[in-house]
């Protein structure tokens, strides 16, 4: 994975992962980030895999109004959630928020990858995000 920061599309991954977001008008491809998380169960959680998760939970907190940061990665995320205004279901919520302690947890090797070169600003930025997905009151 080349990435050049902690923050969800700070990395080739993820962002590769979002352009597919031009081939699709409804919440199909976070879902399928989703599924393929969830398909893995107890086993090794790939990085790939953790990585398009995270991005797809970075969708669900745009939707919701809560964009926490953007730049020149997010550009396109922004654009496609502008154009699509859609209401994540409590279910999908529910998805996203198991995807971030999957990814957190025990055999995921993008947390491997982060503990090497010391976690702690990404565990930040990922628990960050897991605040953003709570809708705002």
């Amino acid at each position: 994975m080349g990435a050049w920061g902690v923050r969800t599309f700070d990395n080739d991954t993820a962002n590769d992962w979002a352009s597919g977001l031009d081939e699709v008008s409804d919440l199909s491809l976070v879902e399928s980030a989703f599924a393929a998380l969830e398909e893995v169960g107890e086993d090794f959680l790939e990085q790939d895999v953790g990585a398009h998760a995270l991005a797809a939970c970075e969708v669900l907190a745009r939707l919701l109004g809560n964009p926490g940061y953007q730049d020149a990665y997010t550009e396109k995320v922004d654009q496609w959630v502008t154009a699509h205004r859609l209401k994540p279901s409590k279910a999908l919520l529910g998805r996203a928020e198991a995807a971030i302690a999957r990814v957190l947890g025990e055999d995921s090797e993008l947390r491997e990858e982060w503990a090497e070169v010391g976690e702690d600003e990404w565990r930040q930025a990922v628990e960050e995000l897991r605040q953003r997905l709570r809708p705002r009151r």
